[in-house]
Order: C-alpha cells, then sequence, then structure tokens
C-alpha cells in the first residue's frame, strides 16, 4: 500500500528517499527525475507493470507493520487481461505475504514470484547498491 507521500501525490513511490526510481532509471536507462507520467511510460516502455496488492486498507502512518484490514486488488482479473506476464516481483516483504494470504489461493493462472528488497527508506539498512544487485533480477524475467 502506497505510504502517506504517494497517497498525497497520487504518484507510485513519491517519498523523495525511496529507491525505487533511482533503481528502475539505473536498470532501464530514464531519468529517475524526468516527470512521473515520463517515468511511468518507461516502466511501459520495458514492459514493466506496478500495482498494489492491496486495494485498501487501515493504517496511520506509512509503514507497513501497521497495516491493518486488507482488501487485495483483483489480480485474476488483471492477469486474465494481461497475458503476457509471467513473473511478479514483490517490493519487499509485506508486499509478499499480502499477496500469498489474500489473493495466490484464489489464483487460477500460473506464475512465477520473487520478493526484492524493498525500496522503502524505512529499509534503509540494506545499502542502495545491494538493493539494485537485487533489483537486476527484473531484466531477466521470461
Amino acid at each position: 500500500m502506497p505510504g502517506v507521500a504517494s497517497l498525497r501525490a497520487k504518484q507510485y513511490y513519491a517519498h523523495s528517499q525511496n529507491n525505487f526510481w533511482p533503481i528502475m532509471g539505473e536498470l532501464l536507462s530514464f531519468d529517475p527525475s524526468a516527470p512521473y507520467l515520463r517515468r511511468e511510460q518507461a516502466l511501459r516502455e520495458a514492459h514493466v507493470a506496478v500495482w498494489d496488492v492491496l486495494r485498501s486498507c487501515v493504517r496511520e502512518g506509512s509503514l507497513d507493520a501497521r497495516i491493518e484490514a486488507e482488501i487485495a486488488n483483483d489480480f485474476d482479473a488483471f492477469f486474465r487481461t494481461h497475458r503476457g506476464i509471467t513473473h511478479v516481483f514483490f517490493n519487499g516483504a509485506k508486499a509478499e505475504a499480502s499477496f500469498k494470504r489474500a489473493v495466490l489461493p484464489e489464483m487460477k493462472v500460473g506464475l512465477r514470484f520473487s520478493r526484492l528488497p524493498s525500496t522503502s527508506p524505512a529499509h534503509a539498512s540494506l545499502p542502495y547498491r545491494r538493493k539494485l544487485a537485487a533489483w537486476r533480477a527484473i531484466l531477466e524475467r521470461e
């Protein structure tokens, strides 16, 4: 679920210290400080979709540990509509756990799943270079 900064901006990964856009910019060769619509376009051109596991939840602040009352997005319909998707990468442990609990039991399509280290500033214990190395997996997807 997006944090407070992202919800206010109505943009994925809007917190200035989130590493998502710098990592994606480096991996996909675009300027991570470009206007948001250009960054979205760069993801589309690279065949990368970004979607929250949760459609809604209750949470005070931005910490994933405070998420309650989860309602998942309709991934079954999403995957039926986007049949070219073969692999789902989770941005951190909470996204993976929420997906496995709320989505996976009802899924009717077979995909590969991988958890990547969170790009959140709350996961600052892992240096940027190690996050970047792990996120290179998105370039090796089938």
